[in-house]
C-alpha cells in the first residue's frame, strides 16, 4: 500500500489510547529577569509565557487525530487539579474524546519544560509532577471502561511511560485486562509501548526501541539482541524494534526482517518520535498495510514530526510531501 492509500482509509478507523496521559507544559523563561528572591536569595526562573499540549499517551492521541483518525479516545487517570483541567482542555481542543478519563486523588502527571526565550533551548532541568498507581477504586473503574470501550474500536494503543519502579496507570491488573482483550478479540490490534516493562505484557504487538528491547532481554536473562526470544517470551504476534535512523526490525512467527529507513539529517526535536511511529504504524496496520509497509509509513510520519519543535504531529499533506522527498 502507498501512503495515499493508507491515508484514505484512516478516517474510517477508531482508536483508543490507554495508559499514562500527561500534560506537557512548555514554559518560556527569560534569564535576563532572573533576579534573586528577597525571601530566599535564590535566583528565580521568570516564566514569560506557557503553552500546553497533551503528552505521553496524549502525544500518541494527537498524532492519531492529526493523521485523520476521526474517532480517537483517551483512557487514563487525572487528578482534580489545575493541571488536570489544562490537560482536559488541551485534549478537547484537538478533537479527541476525553470522556473516558478517570478522576482520582493525587497530582496529574505533568512535564514542565523550561525553554530559554532567547535561544529556544530547553536548558534548565524539567519539573515533573509524577503520578503513581491509582487507588483500587480508580483502577477498577479504568479497567471497566477499557473492557467496555475496546470492542468498539479498531486498535488500542498502550502508553506505559511512567519511569518509576511502581509505574503509573498501567498496573499489573491493567496488563492482565489487556492480555485478555488481545486473546479474546483477535481482530483487535493491541499495541504496546512501554519504557521499562515491555517484557511483562502478553499477547499484544510490542514496539520497544533498541535500548528498551536490550534492557528487556537483560532482565529476562536473554542474550543481547535476542529479539526473537523476547517475542516468544511475551507471546507477541508481532514485535517491532525501532533503531532511530537505522530502521526497524520486524519479528513475527517464522519471519524476521529489517526495514531500512532514510536518515533525517539535523532533526530539530526527536522528543515524541516513538509516539509518532506508534500512531503511524498502528493506523497503517489497521488500514490493511503489511508490517513492512506500516513501518515505512510510520517512518514518514516520524520524519515530519522530528523536524518540529516539541512533540509535533504530521498532517496527511505533510506525510505525502515527505514520501515524495524520500529517495527511491
Amino acid at each position: 500500500m502507498t501512503a495515499a492509500e493508507i491515508l484514505a482509509r484512516i478516517p474510517s478507523l477508531k482508536a483508543l489510547v490507554v495508559g499514562d496521559i500527561c500534560l506537557d507544559r512548555w514554559c518560556n523563561y527569560d534569564p535576563r529577569l532572573g533576579e534573586p528572591s528577597r525571601e530566599t536569595g535564590l535566583e528565580r526562573v521568570a516564566v514569560a509565557g506557557t503553552q500546553t499540549t497533551p503528552g505521553a499517551g496524549g502525544t500518541v492521541a494527537s498524532n492519531l487525530a492529526a493523521l485523520g483518525c476521526r474517532g480517537v479516545s483517551v483512557l487514563g487517570v487525572v487528578a482534580d487539579d489545575g493541571h488536570g483541567y489544562e490537560l482536559r482542555q488541551a485534549i478537547q481542543a484537538r478533537g479527541i474524546d476525553q470522556s473516558l478519563l478517570v478522576t482520582a486523588p493525587g497530582a496529574t502527571f505533568t512535564y514542565t519544560k523550561l525553554i530559554n526565550i532567547h535561544t529556544g533551548a530547553e536548558d534548565l532541568g524539567r519539573i515533573d509532577y509524577l503520578s503513581f498507581p491509582p487507588p483500587h477504586e480508580a483502577e477498577e473503574q479504568l479497567i471497566a471502561r477499557l473492557l467496555e470501550a475496546a470492542p468498539g474500536v479498531d486498535c488500542v494503543l498502550v502508553a506505559d511511560q511512567m519511569e518509576t519502579a511502581a509505574g503509573g496507570v498501567v498496573t499489573p491488573a491493567v496488563r492482565q485486562a489487556l492480555a485478555s482483550l488481545a486473546a479474546s478479540h483477535p481482530g483487535l490490534l493491541v499495541w504496546i509501548d512501554s519504557r521499562l516493562r515491555i517484557e511483562l505484557f502478553r499477547n499484544a504487538v510490542l514496539k520497544p526501541n533498541e535500548r528498551e528491547a536490550a534492557e528487556a532481554c537483560e532482565r529476562l536473562g536473554l542474550e543481547p539482541g535476542n529479539y526473537r526470544g523476547l517475542r516468544e517470551h511475551t507471546g507477541a504476534p508481532l514485535l517491532m524494534v525501532t533503531h532511530g535512523g537505522g530502521g526497524v526490525s520486524i519479528y513475527r512467527d517464522g519471519f524476521e526482517t529489517r526495514v531500512p529507513t532514510a536518515k533525517v539529517e539535523n532533526p530539530i526535536d526527536i522528543c515524541g518520535a516513538g509516539d509518532s511511529f506508534s500512531a503511524g504504524a498502528t493506523l497503517a496496520l489497521c488500514a490493511g498495510a503489511s508490517e513492512e509497509e506500516a513501518a515505512r509509513f510510520a517512518h514518514l510520519v516520524t520524519s515530519v514530526t522530528i523536524m518540529k519543535p516539541g512533540t509535533g504531529t504530521a498532517s496527511p499533506a505533510e506525510v505525502l510531501s515527505a514520501e515524495r522527498m524520500m529517495p527511491a
